[in-house]
């Protein structure tokens, strides 16, 4: 349905679906297909062009390729696999001359992530989903009550407000509409600051000759910790390179220091660079509640991203999927409240939450240690232990792998001890999120004992409080 209404000089048209979900990354494309296939009227709201929507920045790089929602098909997202033929991680440390090979649970796949991102807008249309490009989200529309009731924006140079039941905001890291919503008679997560975000940046690579290590995602730490180099091969001549940097360090040359590894690195003589991209994503612990009446959070939006490897696709995928039951649930019963979007919180949580959250443990404690330190530490852990570490929060460090790994450190033994005391801190947190509470009330009383468990954290890592 659409109406105008004449403001001043400019005229403002409103239009009025079920749901409105502002951004066509993967947890928006998830979360509106699914409204759209139970019968609802659902708009997505893109500030790109039609041409440019679905170009994210990305490391192309994806754990869970087994796995998606089934609101669109997977058989609809395999042509974007362009190589699914990468079984493990290859970290290399040049200050230990060292290079690990990690074993990767779960399906992995490298993707032409342009491509996938056309593909899912398509298979959500496929479900009903209109899309609205070109159009920036400028405020949020609040009720008396608090209540999200719709977004004004601007599409393509004119004023347009969308009266939606909800809002899901799928807008990305720092999203916009949470600078304008009022949460303050909710439980939704304001402790959010830049400081928990990453830099990053990524080229596509194209080289003459296949690269040796085509069935790996190649991962290198920059010169300070809290930072890594990433190679994943979208097929055996053309590389997804890129880097990141915590938002907490100073500032890297983002584009000079990728160029300069590139350089030093004799698979890529005379490559040829497209498609140069930046991006910031989060490195947090997901949000405690991602949701206040008429209104939703999803994907990066919501720290939904493995804080240690940044991947989260299909963690947005599936959080697009619960939060767009729960806003069928509140069209079906017209209950808007928080009560009624809970369940989602809950089964984020449940599903991939609470190890992001025990992963981001390891992140503090990778802002505190010295690199050198922490390399020889990687250096010594057994591949399969340092999967653990990176992908389930927690890793089972017992005394005979403490003895092996002192003797293989070179004396960086207060780093390994440091990293056990971390795994008892992430292992205790772990445990405290598996308890998430089941209803709004809950929280305050949970979140007090979750900072308790923080306050170890930082005790035992020696890093300064990130929250």
């Amino acid at each position: 349905m659409s109406t105008q209404e004449q403001s001043g000089a400019a005229t403002t048209r409103t239009q009025s679906p079920d749901a409105v979900v502002v951004g066509a990354g993967t947890a928006g494309c998830y979360a509106a297909a699914t409204v759209a296939r139970a019968g609802y009227d659902v708009v997505v709201i893109e500030r790109k062009s039609e041409t440019e929507a679905g170009h994210i920045a990305c490391g192309d790089a994806l754990k869970g390729a087994d796995a998606f929602p089934e609101a669109i098909p997977k058989s609809k997202l395999e042509p974007a696999f362009t190589n699914t033929g990468v079984d493990h991680g290859r970290f290399e440390i040049p200050q230990e001359d060292t290079v690990l090979e990690i074993p990767v649970p779960g399906e992995l796949a490298v993707i032409d992530r342009w491509e996938y991102g056309r593909r899912i807008i398509e298979g959500a249309g496929d479900a009903g989903v209109e899309f609205h490009y070109d159009t920036v989200v400028k405020n949020v529309v609040q009720a008396d009550d608090g209540r999200v009731t719709g977004v004004e924006a601007v599409r393509k140079g004119d004023p347009i407000e969308y009266e939606s039941d909800i809002v899901i905001d799928a807008a990305g890291s720092l999203s916009v509409l949470q600078d304008n919503v009022d949460f303050s008679d909710s439980t939704f997560d304001t402790n959010v600051d830049y400081t928990h975000f990453c830099s990053a940046y990524r080229e596509i690579v194209h080289v003459d000759e296949p690269v040796e290590w085509s069935d790996a995602l190649v991962f290198k730490p920059t010169e300070r910790a809290a930072g890594y180099l990433w190679y994943f091969p979208r097929t055996e001549t053309e590389i997804n390179a890129g880097l990141g940097f915590q938002m907490t360090e100073e500032p890297m040359q983002l584009v000079d220091d990728l160029k300069r590894d590139l350089e030093n690195r004799p698979e890529f003589a005379g490559a040829e660079v497209e498609d140069k991209l930046g991006a910031a994503l989060p490195t947090r612990r997901p949000y405690d509640s991602a949701v206040h009446p008429g209104y939703m959070a999803v994907g990066d939006a919501a720290g939904h991203v493995n804080p240690t490897t940044g991947g989260g696709i299909a963690g947005a995928a599936y959080a697009g999927k619960y939060a767009a039951e729960q806003a069928i649930e509140a069209l079906e019963t017209d209950d808007y409240s928080e009560d009624t979007f809970w369940k989602y919180n809950e089964r984020v949580m449940d599903h991939f939450g609470a190890r992001y959250a025990a992963l981001d443990v390891y992140n503090i404690l990778s802002t505190a240690v010295d690199v050198d330190d922490l390399m020889g530490l990687l250096a010594a852990m057994p591949g399969d232990k340092l999967a653990e570490a990176l992908y389930s929060g927690s890793t089972d460090i017992g005394l005979k792998l403490k003895l092996e790994a002192l003797l293989k450190s070179r004396g960086h033994w207060g780093t390994i001890w440091n990293l056990y005391q971390t795994k008892r801190r992430a292992d205790e947190l772990l445990s405290h999120y598996e308890n998430y509470p089941t209803s709004p009330e809950g929280l305050a009383g949970w979140q007090d004992r979750r900072d308790d468990l923080m306050e170890k954290v930082y005790e035992t890592t020696g890093a300064e409080p990130k929250y």
